[in-house]
């Protein structure tokens, strides 16, 4: 689904590149997963649920951190999720378009529909805890070197988030060629601190037996369930492996995982264990008590950078599922600005960033603490979770078509891991946890509204809509024929656009050409130039013309319409005009909606980006003719 800063734009992955992607991958997407040492064992032990912090909690707690990386990202996401790209893309977005387009219409298709986008209105909710959660934690390693930075933690943790969404405008191409070698430097600097303290305690690698896991439940079954909701913690950002899949390729970023990134993880809890069996007390920040005190600033500097580039993983990934929401037609046209000339990928949207940023800062001054924030993290990450199990039981059984007994073991198995986390962290729901799952509710509204908004309106318009046949015989020797070319955008395949209609009507002119033009988005991210265009000649100089591009591409329409041919010659700019129809939203008698959501729609048509502004259009060229819908 999202597309990360200082990603790779190109899905040629040649081997060659195949340890510059690697890197690339561990900069960018392990950059949330990464930073879950700082707080995934300290939540275990003295979070909302505190545990004792002996030898049988310690390694049951590390049994299930272990199983839980192993099972979720190692298993769930490398070996089968990955699978599923939808052209090279990933992400809940692209994966909903690749199953809605390769099953069609069918008894799934409704279903789809609402987890795709569910998925992608919990991912806001994540969007905004991440750099909350991940750059407090890391500023609050201050007070392990000095008591004294305690009242500056608040401050210094904002400052800083303000700065990461003030430079989003800039672009992070430049920032971005510094993620990988940071990351790597930051992972082994994970390992080695945490093999520093696993030679204390040598045992401690015993943790990979799942008997650990099973004795804290026997132990205490209550406890342990309550403790999965810290454990998660762990595995925070592991559908970025999935979502950033297009950027780095499958092959380079399972690299980064197996070969990098998952040993170092596991060399550093399993450090803290280590630490903690010797020191209980160290429970209250373990990360950074791992290191001696000379090296403790370093390491709060190079855990805040971490930090920030996590965060900027997923505030460009926001800006990403938000321009493939508009382009397959879940928001209104945005205003959508491209940041780098290379990549494709690089873009900024304005209101998600000044929204984010107010609701980050609004975070970190009501929740205070990244414990208590820590409350309000993983309810969306774990409903996330589950919804892409949902979705991979669809892809094993009518997609791919898996053996049945197969493809409903593996998804039950899943869907139960999941389930326990997401049940573990809805205990968390009135400390916290309400507010992700608010946010999605929000964004979901958002979405669904639109959507449905937009098929009503479309549906209303169809049924007043002329047969285009019909209406050239009746124009083509009525009406004076003026020099040049007007092209009239149709939201519809069918039909004459009620802008044509209008100029008819009230001008009772035609140009010497005339273009009915039709963007339309596929359920693919990019397509080839060939073919993007498809010409129909309608006779008396009348064409239709159906532009495609991918729900990743930008529109340019007078850059496309330039490579378009059979339609009466080429187009010259200077002698074309775009006639663009703006509806005016009246209630009906029998409304398709809500009336509240009626009025929402409205609201959005009218601050939705014109589409002078989003298709390119030239300026001095447009004009724009009205009418009234009832919806």
């Amino acid at each position: 689904m999202t597309d990360r800063a200082g990603g790779v734009a190109s899905h040629g992955h040649s081997q060659e590149k195949l340890p510059l992607l690697a890197l690339g991958a561990l900069g960018v997407v392990f950059g949330d997963i990464g930073t879950s040492p700082l707080y995934a064992l300290k939540e275990s032990f003295v979070g909302h649920h505190p545990l004792a912090v002996d030898p049988a909690h310690i390694y049951g707690v590390l049994s299930l951190v272990f199983w839980t990386m192993t099972l979720i990202v190692t298993v769930k996401y490398v070996f089968i999720i990955m699978r599923a790209d939808n052209h090279g893309e990933g992400g809940s977005m692209a994966l909903l378009a690749m199953i809605s387009r390769k099953l069609g219409e069918s008894r799934w298709t409704p279903t789809i529909a609402i987890l795709g986008v569910l998925a992608a209105a919990l991912f806001y909710g994540d969007a905004i805890i991440t750099p909350a959660v991940s750059v407090l934690s890391a500023v609050e390693g201050l007070e392990t070197v000095n008591d004294g930075f305690a009242p500056f933690v608040l401050p210094i943790a904002i400052i800083i988030l303000i700065g990461l969404f003030v430079i989003q405008k800039h672009g992070t191409a430049r920032v971005g060629a510094l993620f990988g070698p940071v990351m790597a430097a930051y992972f082994l600097v994970l390992a080695a601190l945490g093999i520093l303290n696993i030679l204390r305690h040598p045992g401690i690698v015993a943790i990979v037996n799942p008997m650990w896991a099973v004795h804290f439940f026997a132990l205490d079954a209550k406890l342990a369930f309550l403790a999965l909701g810290s454990v998660v913690l762990a595995v925070t950002g592991a559908e970025a492996l999935y979502a950033d899949m297009g950027h780095f390729g499958r092959k380079a970023i399972s690299i980064a995982w197996l070969y990098a990134a998952f040993p170092c993880l596991l060399l550093n809890y399993m450090g803290q264990g280590a630490l903690l069996l010797d020191l209980p007390e160290a429970a209250e920040n373990p990360f950074f008590l791992l290191a001696p005190d000379w090296a403790r600033l370093p390491l709060v500097i190079l855990a805040t950078l971490a930090t920030v580039i996590a965060s900027q993983a997923v505030i460009s990934g926001a800006f990403s599922v938000t321009q493939q929401a508009v382009q397959l037609g879940f928001l209104p046209r945005l205003k959508i600005a491209h940041t780098s000339a290379s990549a494709q990928g690089q873009i900024y949207v304005p209101l998600v960033n000044w929204a984010l940023l107010f609701l980050v800062v609004l975070l970190v001054l009501g929740f205070q603490s990244s414990s208590n924030l820590a409350a309000a993290y993983g309810i969306a990450v774990t409903g996330t979770m589950v919804i892409t199990t949902c979705m991979m039981g669809v892809l094993t059984f009518s997609v791919w078509r898996w053996n049945r007994l197969l493809a409903g073991a593996v998804t039950g198995l899943f869907l139960a891991v999941d389930g326990a986390y997401f049940l573990s962290n809805a205990t968390k729901i009135p400390d916290g946890g309400w507010f992700p799952l608010l946010v999605a509710a929000v964004v979901f509204l958002v979405l669904t509204t639109w959507s449905t908004g937009r098929k009503i309106m479309n549906f209303y318009l169809m049924e007043g809509a002329m047969e285009v046949e019909l209406f050239v015989r009746s124009v083509s020797g009525s009406l004076k024929r003026v020099p040049g070319t007007a092209i009239f955008l149709n939201s519809r395949i069918e039909g004459v656009p009620p802008a044509l209609l209008h100029n008819v009507k009230h001008n009772k002119i035609l140009h010497e050409r005339v273009i009915i033009l039709t963007v339309r988005t596929e359920g693919v991210p990019h397509l080839p130039l060939a073919g993007r265009s498809e010409v129909t000649d309608l006779g008396e100089g009348f064409y239709r013309v159906v532009l495609r591009h991918g729900f990743m591409e930008e529109v340019d329409i007078p850059a496309a319409m330039k490579a378009v041919e059979g339609c009466g010659g080429p187009i010259a700019i200077s002698q074309t005009s775009y006639f663009l129809s703006r509806q005016t939203l009246i209630p009906s008698e029998k409304p398709g909606m809500a009336i509240w959501r009626e009025k929402l729609f409205a609201w959005m048509m009218r601050n939705a980006v014109t589409p002078m502004d989003f298709f390119k259009l030239p300026t001095n060229r447009v004009v724009e003719l009205g009418s009234q819908v009832e919806i």
